[in-house]
């Protein structure tokens, strides 16, 4: 079996001894490289080709949402998965818009982390629910829509405007979908992970991939939090 190699960067050493610790344990992950600033994360990327980045937001010097399209151009096809413990809204539009390819609490259990890894090197895009709540409900037009998403806005939707009436919003796309495929994308839309919403709707986790591919597919979409996002802007969810 192919290890999955990891880099942790965290500033914080007590926190990164102890994650790396933990998943050490697992053997399906090798601990590639630590780091505590985003300077010594582009060394061990450059040194040790690392599947996947761990990458806290609060660095010292740069910021780690600033130092993702550094990192990728480093080692072009990485992942890079933020955990942190900003709740801000703000940080996570901003490592999405950078090229994160996911963005979790520090409170995350380590087994769901485990899992969150793997989804996101099948090439997922993962948010932890409580961000994903705040991101989905912005787009709902109760919270002001994070600046930094100007450019991740589903078609027929502004950051920031009102919610547009339902009969005004562009629907064309909604209409090519399944009655199953709209039943998973309302349920992508409060942040189940296609574990949960297998269990949800009683079918089988590789029947719901094949669904969220559809899905991307038929709206023109590139990730499930596109999709998320799209269907808080028509009121699914």
């Amino acid at each position: 079996m192919t290890l999955i190699r990891l880099l942790v960067v965290d500033d914080h050493t007590l926190f990164r001894r102890g994650l790396m610790a933990l998943l050490s344990q697992d053997e399906r992950f090798e601990i590639a490289g630590q780091a505590g600033d985003i300077g010594e994360a582009l060394r061990c990327v450059q040194q040790h080709r690392p599947d996947l980045v761990l990458l806290d937001n609060h660095l010292p010097g740069v910021l780690g949402v600033d130092g993702i399209a550094t990192l990728k151009a480093a080692a072009p096809g990485i992942r890079i998965l933020m955990l942190t413990m900003s709740e801000n809204e703000n940080d996570l539009a901003a490592a999405l818009k950078a090229g994160a390819d996911g963005y979790l609490l520090k409170s995350v259990e380590l087994d769901h982390l485990s899992e969150y890894i793997l989804q996101v090197l099948a090439g997922e895009s993962v948010i932890s629910p409580e961000m994903m709540t705040k991101l989905v409900t912005a787009f709902r037009g109760k919270a002001p829509a994070p600046a930094a998403l100007a450019g991740m806005v589903p078609s027929g939707t502004a950051p920031g405007d009102a919610p547009a009436a339902p009969a005004a919003r562009d629907n064309s796309g909604m209409a090519l979908l399944s009655a199953r495929e709209r039943d998973v994308l309302q349920l992508i839309a409060q942040g189940d992970s296609n574990k949960l919403i297998a269990r949800k709707l009683d079918i089988a986790e590789t029947t719901v991939k094949i669904h969220v591919q559809h899905i991307l597919r038929k709206l023109q979409l590139t990730s499930r939090v596109q999709a998320a996002v799209y269907a808080a802007s028509r009121e699914l969810g």
